[in-house]
């Protein structure tokens, strides 16, 4: 817990450095205005997908019994803004690890590590079927959850999710450079646990208004911290195993 606890307040010792507010700022920028030009472009598109699919669960059958209609209207919104909002931060957070995480990791290293020797383990196209593997299961995981929201278990859903995505998105490209494929695997073996704490930690900041605009660059960062230090301690170890 130590570990997970020191990852975390260098992780916010990190977020308002100068080089990293620019990281901070644009991933947002640019998911929301993808997804706005997309909603914009396809709106009837996807209200029809959304209308079916508050049919399939019952909710449709009641927005149409709702009277002042202008109420059932405003309801209907409110469930486009709920689609919306987490659109804009699973898109933000496969930005970042796919394109901010590399600077970040470099920014990191530099400071924090600079003995660590990079062994490039992963690379680019590892990072991108890593991403598509995590949003793939994030969705089904929410599709797999929809029963439970009638029956007042959904809402811990959401947290569940998140803190899968977080973990399986950011602990590669975190160790991407520095670490080999069996350095990773032997981490991400070992530090199971850990990763998903971080993950549920870091996913918490994303339903905190205001914070969660940190929130992608925030959970990079910390899963930088928390696997170049356990790789450093890896290492170590290893070597003090061969000396002695």
């Amino acid at each position: 817990m130590a570990s997970v606890l020191d990852a975390l307040v260098r992780a916010f010792r990190d977020l308002f450095r100068f080089q990293v507010l620019w990281i901070v700022v644009w991933p947002i920028l640019a998911a929301a205005t993808l997804w706005l030009i997309l909603g914009v472009a396809f709106w009837g598109t996807f209200s029809g997908w959304i209308a079916e699919g508050l049919a399939a669960i019952g909710i449709q059958d009641w927005l149409e019994g709702v009277e002042p209609r202008w109420m059932a209207h405003g309801l209907q919104g409110v469930a486009h803004l709920l689609l919306f909002v987490p659109l804009v931060f699973v898109t933000a957070l496969v930005m970042t690890a796919l394109f901010a995480m590399p600077a970040l990791v470099r920014l990191v290293a530099a400071r924090d590590y600079p003995s660590l020797v990079r062994a490039r383990g992963g690379g680019l196209m590892g990072s991108l079927l890593n991403a598509m593997v995590a949003v793939a299961v994030f969705i089904v995981i929410w599709l797999a959850a929809i029963p439970l929201w009638l029956v007042g278990a959904g809402m811990i859903i959401p947290f569940v999710a998140a803190a899968y995505l977080n973990q399986r998105l950011f602990r590669y490209d975190a160790l991407a450079e520095h670490a080999d494929r069996e350095e990773m695997r032997v981490l991400f073996s070992a530090c199971r646990s850990s990763l998903w704490s971080l993950g549920l930690v870091t996913g918490l900041v994303q339903f905190i208004p205001f914070f969660n605009l940190f929130a992608p660059v925030l959970a990079g960062l910390t899963f930088i911290h928390f696997g170049l230090a356990r790789l450093q301690a890896l290492r170590h170890n290893s070597a003090a195993a061969v000396r002695a």
